[in-house]
């Protein structure tokens, strides 16, 4: 299957370190003819951490997909009834972020774009990567795993003798797992090692 032509939303939450293993993902969609629309939390749009600026990340994705950045949940709920989306990725997905759409809690653009696209009946697809995946947010990652509509790139542990509960997507699985989800089905084996290719 094809994503040329899909309406991709891409979500990024603020798992800073990620991004570098994210956006030749996004490049790739872009490549294969989806139209990507840029979403971004708060945090993404004006943090400025070692992996570099706020700013230049939003300027970086805006150029990549020729798309204006998503910054605000008013301008994310059109993504619902009016602009429907196809697919809407959230990758990475930090802890934090997962915890409170786990919970309905919707607080920042990102989780606005992914309710409005379950309000739809469209796939949502998590890349987690998160401290604390085996640690208190363990239950949110299963309730997740267990909602409709919502598939997940296989994940795995990145560092288990350092960071023993942290858990991170193989973000080099995200075009499979999207055109899976659009089929309705989870890309499977979901459980990975994290590092192997």
């Amino acid at each position: 299957m094809s994503l040329k032509g899909k309406r991709i939303g891409f979500g990024l939450t603020g798992s800073h370190c990620t991004y570098d293993a994210v956006f030749p993902e996004i490049e790739k969609l872009v490549q294969s003819g989806a139209e990507v629309m840029p979403v971004v939390t708060f945090t993404v749009k004006s943090t400025e951490t070692r992996f570099g600026k706020g700013e230049d990340w939003i300027t970086r994705i805006e150029e990549l997909t020729g798309n204006k950045v998503i910054d605000s949940i008013v301008a994310a709920e059109p993504l619902g009834p009016k602009l429907p989306l196809d697919c809407m990725v959230i990758a990475p997905l930090t802890g934090n972020s997962m915890s409170k759409f786990a919970n309905a809690m919707t607080d920042s653009p990102v989780l606005m774009a992914a309710k409005a696209t379950l309000r739809n009946g469209k796939p949502v697809v998590l890349g987690i990567s998160t401290n604390d995946a085996l640690g208190l947010n363990g239950v949110n990652l299963m309730r997740l795993m267990a909602t409709k509509n919502i598939y997940f790139i296989p994940f795995g542990q990145d560092d288990p003798v350092k960071k023993p509960n942290s858990m991170v997507a193989r973000m080099t699985m995200l075009y499979d797992t999207i055109e899976s989800a659009i089929n309705g089905n989870q890309l499977q084996p979901v459980l990975v090692e994290r590092y192997r290719d």
